[in-house]
């Protein structure tokens, strides 16, 4: 074992310690050391009555500790337990109610299915009512159909008798259709000689009545409106002594075998386009109330041969109100403008037109009620023609043939006695 050894401080070399210098030194420290030990056991001993002391403290602050803990403890307790009670007061309470309002809605679930089932019930009743039906007019169809296929026979036994009557009708029929027709053309081809001559004559007179106003109106402009414009036949503009324009006359010729009320309407129309003061019609045949010339509607009306005493007075007049109106021009207010147009031709001629028009479509309306019944009463003719014809031709076939003619329903003696009386008309009274 090697010896231990220290180191010098100062000069920092190593002594070793032999027995002899470390036994001082070992003494020393031995003593030093046993004081040292006796000194820890009496702080030991102190310490531990110290340690006595504390944990008697210690255990009565314990118990001082505990009692204020349980006493806390119990406080807390009790203020848990009635906070708990009033929350399970509450939830209950909750709870309650929930339920409650469950339960109410299970009563108005079990309610609608309570309708549901009653209304179901209700439409299971209507279904089977409804098949039950639906099975009796299924039955119903049945004998329906099984009796109509029975009709159905005999009306095409019927059918099949009467298709040979139909076809010799028919040829019956087409012959008299073509002779009508023959009769038509004939009477069309008449219509259409007459109105060309008609025309030319028109036009004749048209020419003579132009050429009769030139000489004997040289001053005036007189001037035929153009072959298809509207505006009557002959426009007579009347000039002062000055040369102005006094007024405008518009002539109409006609040169027919009867008179028509429609010229009237027409001619008006004509005058109002033209702005005509006057408008005349002069005509081979007139109106039953006038002999030579007068005044119908608005219209004059003569006769050819009085056609120009009637034009000279009417442009008098024209040249006498242009005058008196040429004398006054300048002096008229408003007013007088508004009156003079109130009480001149125009504003007659506008509401005439007005009342013309009324009276057109009351005409044509009285027109359209005569043609319907005219339509009327001509289609009751032809039935009854052509029931006469069938019974006439039924009546000789059978006379012809006899008895192998086949019966006709309705065409017999007694079918035609048992007819009421107010059906049957006797042939004179059918033409």
């Amino acid at each position: 074992m090697a010896e231990p050894t220290i180191t010098c401080p100062k000069c920092k070399n190593e002594i070793k310690l032999t027995e002899s210098l470390a036994a001082p030194l070992i003494e020393s420290t031995r003593r030093d050391y046993e004081k040292r030990l006796a000194q820890k056991d009496v702080d030991l001993a102190s310490r531990e009555t110290s340690l006595k002391e504390r944990e008697q403290a210690l255990e009565k602050s314990k118990e001082t500790v505990d009692a204020q803990v349980a006493e806390k403890l119990q406080s807390e307790r009790a203020k848990i337990a009635a906070d708990e009670a009033r929350k399970a007061k509450l939830a209950l309470s909750n709870d309650i109610e929930q339920k409650t309002k469950e339960v109410a809605d299970l009563q108005e679930i079990l309610k609608q299915k309570d309708e549901k089932l009653t209304e179901a019930q209700k439409t299971q009743a209507d279904l089977l009512k409804k098949q039950r039906e639906l099975d009796d007019a299924k039955r119903e169809l049945e004998l329906t159909i099984e009796k109509r296929v029975q009709e159905n026979l005999a009306v095409t036994r019927q059918q099949a008798r009467k298709e040979a009557e139909d076809e010799l009708r028919l040829k019956v029929s087409e012959k008299e259709q073509t002779i009508a027709s023959m009769q038509k053309q004939i009477e069309e081809l008449k219509r259409r000689a007459e109105q060309g001559s008609q025309q030319l004559q028109g036009e004749v007179q048209e020419l003579e009545l132009e050429t009769l106003l030139k000489a004997k109106f040289p001053r005036d402009t007189v001037e035929p409106v153009p072959k298809g414009e509207h505006g009557g036949d002959v426009l007579h503009r009347v000039l002062g002594p000055l040369g102005q324009i006094c007024g405008t006359i518009l002539w109409e010729s006609k040169r027919t075998k009867n008179w028509s009320d429609g010229w009237l309407a027409k001619l008006r129309d004509d005058q109002r386009t033209a702005k005509a003061e006057i408008a005349i019609i002069v005509s081979q045949v007139v109106p039953k109330d006038i002999e030579t010339f007068g005044l119908v509607d608005g219209v004059w009306v003569a006769l050819p041969q009085a056609a120009l005493p009637v034009a000279v007075a009417l442009r008098y007049t024209l040249i006498e109100t242009a005058t008196a109106r040429l004398a006054s021009e300048g002096q008229q207010t408003k007013m007088e403008l508004v009156y003079q147009y109130l009480t001149g031709p125009r504003f007659r001629q506008r509401v005439q037109a007005i009342v013309e028009a009324f009276g057109s479509m009351k005409e044509d309306l009285d027109k359209e009620k005569k043609a319907i019944l005219k339509q009327w009463a001509k289609r009751e003719e032809q039935i009854e023609r052509v029931m006469q014809s069938t019974v006439g031709m039924y009546g000789d076939l059978q006379g012809i043939a006899g008895k192998t003619i086949q019966e006709i329903e309705g065409l017999e003696l007694k079918a035609i006695e048992d007819a009421p009386a107010k059906t049957r008309k006797t042939p004179s009274e059918g033409r």
